[in-house]
Formats: C-alpha cells, structure tokens, sequence
C-alpha cells in the first residue's frame, strides 16, 4: 500500500489519514521509514501466542473507535489478511464505502492458503470498489456476480519494486552498503533465496521444505538464504533442521530494500509468498512455490513461476533442475510480468477523484486469452 499512500498524498482534493494494527512492528517500521510515511492512527493489537478469533475480535473493537473519529468517506483495504477483513467489516457495519486494492485474487479452496482465501473473498462482498490487479482476477469477481464496480489497475506491488529497483540501480553507493549485508555469500556458489511462513505449511509442510533444503545443501554450487519468519511455526522447525549447515545462512527478516537487493542477486527463488510471485518475473528470476495451488496463475502461465509443493523430493529436483539445465532455467527468466506496468497507485488515485483511466494490461490480457493455464496446472 506504500505507492497507493504516497500517490494519494500527492493529491490536492483528497485527505488521506494511515491507520495501521501493529502487527510485525518491526517489520513494519522499516517500510514506514523506506517510504517516509506518516501514521495517524497506531493500534497494538498483537499479544502473545493470540488466536485468529483473539485478533479478529481486538482488530474491530480497535478500528470501531477509530472510524467513529475520522468518519472517513471511504476504507481503503489491501489484500487478504485478518486485518483487511476486519477493517472491511467495521466499515461495512458502518455503511462506509468499501475500496478493495489487489482484488479478485482466487484458488478455489478456502484451506488454500488458509485463511487467506475466505478473507479476500469477504472483503470483495462488502467492497464497490474492486482494483483488480489483472484480468483473471477481474473475470474471478464477474463470475462471482458481486455488486461493485471492477477496474484492471495492475498490482501496487509492482510500484513499489519499481520504486525501489530504480533507487538501488541508480546509486551504487547504496548498492555496495546493501551487499555489505552479506558479506558471506561466495561468488563461485549461485544464490538459492527462501522464503517461507505461510500458516497451511506449519506443521509437516514445513519438516518437508526443511528436508529438501538439507538435502540441496549438499551440493557445493548452492548458497541458501533463508530470512526466517518470526512466528515460533517457523523459527522452531527451521533453526532445528538447518542451522548447523554452513551454506545454509539463516537471518532475521530483511527490510523491503535489503530483500529487494537479495532478489536481485538470487539465482533462483524458492518461496510461498504471494508477493514474491509477482515482484521475480520482474527481475528475470524463476519462482518455485512452494504451494499447492495459487490465486495467481498468470505467471505460471507465462512460465516464470512453477507450483512445486512442500514434497520435499518434488522440491529439490525441481531446484535441481534450475541449477543443472541452463536451458531451463533461461527458458524461466522471461521478463514477462503480467501484474502491474508501476502505474497501479495512479489508477487507483484517477478512479477515487472520478477520473477516466486506461485499465492495464489490454495486450497481456490478449496473450492470456490465447495460451490459457490448464486447470491441471492450478493444482
């Protein structure tokens, strides 16, 4: 949302106020001050081991006094989180209009990924402005026959790794001050970058993912990075598994620029983030997605992103494969990105103030059409 709040500053006619819940305040604190945002309304509601009702339930009894003081026109939500939902809730209990940025996002299994999906699907009920970030998600929200208004803006996410490529491209003072970062990584060794938090993998999932990290481990042309979620799900069966081996380097959550340069520098990505899926294709970087099925199938059909599971020997043959096939791996670092062109804020912006826009993404929309992703491939 940090294009979307910086674009809206920017216009005369609108008066934007920034509420945020606290949850990950590290984590969060490091965008806030990458994109010098200003917050007028901090809520804390994180404690300590709290259940999705425990954090619904804080969520709208915080936000309900905060929308009663400002009596906003309008709730700009992103995405499919708890708190997205629950600021979609006390606004719509509120009859403020609803604006769903990244809309339309769908895999057909509410377990998948959990909770997420049954989130976003709520959001875009009670939503009349819906910003699709592609034309898939727009065609997921016309068969749903829901009543707001759908427009094509692309994905704010691709605005913000614009914002940040061009930063670190540019100045190569900063660049050499973000690879001092890492000062282990051994330029004979190609860079294999993790990500992994998601809750549906807790558990076994993880022990699998862990499995096949080891095992990739024993090869002498990989290095792994592998930022390490906070949440105790993750840390525990992570640090467990893997912290003795040494090209394996567990860190601390990066912030949004160091994990940029990371991006840049990998090899190939191993990850079961959504964002990630979006913001590879633009850096010419094959995805592994370490999920069963995805609500975005447009890079898999562009053949940058492949569903690989938590198999842990699915896992590191695909991986495998990258490293050992020069021609795979080219074949995946197409820089086809259909999510966003870095204009998403500044269609949202136009559509809020009522004026025209060209939806994005006519052409990329047209290529979909004709090389459609076979249902087999979403599973």
């Amino acid at each position: 949302m940090a294009p979307v709040v910086k674009a809206l500053a920017r216009e005369a006619g609108i008066e934007s106020l920034v509420c945020v819940t606290g949850q990950h305040r590290l984590m969060l604190q490091q965008v806030l001050d990458l994109f010098q945002i200003k917050v007028d309304h901090s809520l804390d509601v994180m404690l300590p081991n709290q259940t999705l009702n425990g954090l619904s339930a804080r969520l709208i009894s915080l936000l309900d006094p905060v929308l009663e003081a400002v009596k906003p026109d309008r709730v700009l939500v992103h995405g499919d989180t708890t708190t997205a939902m629950m600021a979609a809730l006390a606004a719509f209990h509120r009859r403020i209009p609803v604006a769903h940025v990244e809309a339309g996002l769908r895999t057909g299994d509410l377990s998948q990924p959990w909770p997420e999906e049954m989130n976003r699907r709520f959001v875009d009920v009670v939503s009349d402005l819906l910003f699709a970030p592609t034309a898939g998600s727009k065609s997921n929200l016309a068969s749903e026959h829901l009543a707001g208004r759908i427009i094509i803006t692309g994905n704010t996410v691709i605005d913000a790794l614009r914002l940040t490529t061009e930063r670190i491209d540019q100045d190569i003072q900063l660049r050499h001050s973000l690879d001092a970062h890492f000062p282990y990584l051994k330029p004979d060794r190609k860079l294999l970058l993790v990500t992994g938090h998601r809750r549906e993998n807790f558990g076994n999932g993880f022990a699998e993912i862990c499995d096949a990290l080891a095992k990739l481990a024993r090869r002498s042309d990989i290095q792994i990075v592998y930022p390490v979620h906070l949440n105790p799900n993750v840390q525990g069966p992570v640090q467990a598994a893997l912290s003795h081996l040494s090209n394996v380097h567990l860190i601390e959550p990066l912030d949004y620029l160091l994990f940029v340069r990371l991006m840049q520098r990998a090899h190939v990505i191993l990850t079961d983030s959504g964002g990630v899926q979006e913001e590879a294709p633009s850096l010419g970087k094959p995805v592994l997605v370490m999920r069963n099925v995805t609500e975005r199938p447009e890079a898999v059909a562009a053949g940058t992103v492949q569903l690989v599971g938590t198999d842990s020997a699915r896992i590191s043959a695909a991986v495998a494969r990258l490293y050992d096939d020069d021609d795979a791996w080219r074949q995946a670092t197409h820089r086809v990105n259909p999510y966003g062109d870095g204009r998403a804020s500044e269609r949202i912006v136009d559509v809020l103030c009522g004026r025209s826009i060209d939806e994005f993404g006519a052409e990329i929309s047209a290529q979909v059409e004709q090389a459609p992703l076979p249902a087999k491939a979403m599973q």
